[in-house]
């Protein structure tokens, strides 16, 4: 405390008192508001976000391996289960870098080596414009190659209905 002309005294730094190292004497340490404090994200979010960019290249007929998307399909079909926008994508986080590896299936006909090209300028465009975090690489795999005649898995599914029960409608 500072004593003024007054007698009264003033706010002000104690005796002895020196500043954190890397900061100025002001009440705020001379760091912005983006440096006072840490945001944590889960691996789920850069995952949802990579799904989501993934998803907007034409020519990818799914996400995730083929044992993946069964399992996902049943959950999907679970009263109050949730699809997963991330399914078939996994994250690494660091503190400010994150390595993405995806599985898609791809439709027939499609330029894959393109295909590839456009899918990972998508996510990493996408990861580091929400994120912040720099993407250092994007592996993706290609699993599968979706042919125009073949049945999605709920339709090689056999409908069993009850006596007297109509079949579910898609």
């Amino acid at each position: 405390m500072h004593k003024t002309t007054g007698g009264a005294t003033a706010p002000g730094p104690l005796a002895g008192a020196r500043p954190a190292p890397g900061t100025s004497p002001g009440g705020d340490g001379g760091r912005s508001a983006g440096e006072r404090g840490r945001t944590a994200l889960a691996v789920g979010v850069v995952e949802k976000v990579a799904g989501m960019a993934a998803r907007e290249v034409s020519g990818i007929h799914a996400l995730g391996s083929g044992l993946a998307r069964t399992f996902g399909a049943m959950r999907d079909r679970v009263p109050g289960g949730k699809s997963s926008v991330g399914r078939g994508i996994k994250a690494e986080i660091g503190e400010k870098q994150t390595a993405i590896d995806i599985a898609l299936v791809v439709e027939y006909g499609v330029v894959i080596p393109e295909l590839a090209r456009q899918v990972r300028e998508n996510i990493i465009d996408a990861v580091e414009r929400m994120t912040g975090l720099e993407v250092v690489e994007v592996n993706i795999a290609v699993n599968d190659v979706h042919l125009p005649d073949e049945p999605e898995f709920e339709e090689e599914e056999e409908q069993v209905t009850a006596p007297g029960q109509r079949p579910r409608l898609k």
